[in-house]
């Protein structure tokens, strides 16, 4: 029989378009949710503040669900390098899908730091204190910075921790045998997870659980100019944006979302989890 190449190759297509398009709205409205409530705290930019921490926390809340709900019903909506990683260890997807979905899943976070950036640039110029000037105090909008007094290890932990409950949450959501919610109620589910994390584990680490969601818009912060001085090219600014704290970038919402993904979904595939699609549960 002769493949359908035209429906293969929309597969290719479509389900890393859907990761992005998905991580995009996540980053999308996250940091427009961070944007205004830092930035209208300033009453050069708005004459009261729009909202505040919680504010914060239900944005980005939203914004994970909306992505997964945009994605769900083509790729899975896994919308974050960890889950596509833990669902290709232990729930058999594919990993030739793999590369694809990590990188629609980069491309898409990245746009939508710099969507947010091109609506609020006025704005953060008038909180920087000049036109084009780009310090801390606004790209940490956009990427995810470790208060000062955190130690490294501690860094490495709130992440493992944050990114520990949002995995161990979803297999449990995902697993047929554990009371899974409704048809498309998913997404639903993901807020109430997100809107805990971000409660809970956001103050010291800005709660990446996400590699893209760090990783895209730390991209998109050195391309328009933060970390430049004088005429650096932005080559040299994304340089100097991956040196805070001897690269915390890799070691925290990477290493440390990755590694409290994996765990989370080795202790409940080792407990609970019965289908087949787990190792575990191979004969």
């Amino acid at each position: 029989m002769v493949p359908d190449t035209d429906a293969l190759c929309s597969n290719v297509i479509r389900e890393p378009a859907a990761e992005m398009l998905g991580t995009m709205m996540l980053t999308l409205v996250g940091t427009a949710a961070n944007c205004q409530v830092v930035l209208t705290s300033n009453t050069g930019v708005a004459s009261s503040p729009k909202g505040d921490y919680l504010s914060i926390c239900f944005g980005w809340a939203c914004s994970v669900s909306l992505g997964v709900w945009i994605s769900g019903g083509v790729s899975g909506g896994h919308v974050n390098p960890v889950v596509t990683l833990c669902m290709a260890i232990f729930r058999g997807f594919p990993w030739r899908k793999v590369p694809g979905y990590v990188l629609g899943q980069l491309i898409g976070a990245w746009a939508g730091a710099l969507l947010v950036f091109a609506n609020y640039f006025h704005a953060i110029d008038i909180v920087e204190g000049g036109k084009g000037k780009r310090t801390l105090a606004t790209g940490s909008l956009f990427g995810t910075y470790a208060l000062d007094y955190m130690p490294s290890a501690n860094c490495f932990f709130d992440e493992f921790l944050g990114t520990f409950i949002l995995l161990l949450v979803l297999f449990a959501v995902t697993d047929k045998k554990n009371g899974p919610p409704p048809a498309g109620l998913v997404p639903l589910v993901v807020f109430i997870i997100f809107l805990a994390i971000s409660v809970a584990f956001g103050a010291q680490t800005g709660f990446a659980v996400n590699p893209a969601r760090d990783l895209g818009p730390r991209i998109m912060t050195a391309m328009v100019g933060y970390g430049r001085e004088g005429t650096s090219p932005c080559l040299i600014c994304l340089y100097r944006s991956l040196q805070f704290r001897n690269q915390y970038w890799l070691w925290s919402p990477i290493f440390g979302s990755v590694c409290g993904g994996i765990v989370a979904s080795f202790i409940y595939d080792a407990l609970i989890y019965l289908g087949p699609e787990s190792f575990f549960n191979t004969p």
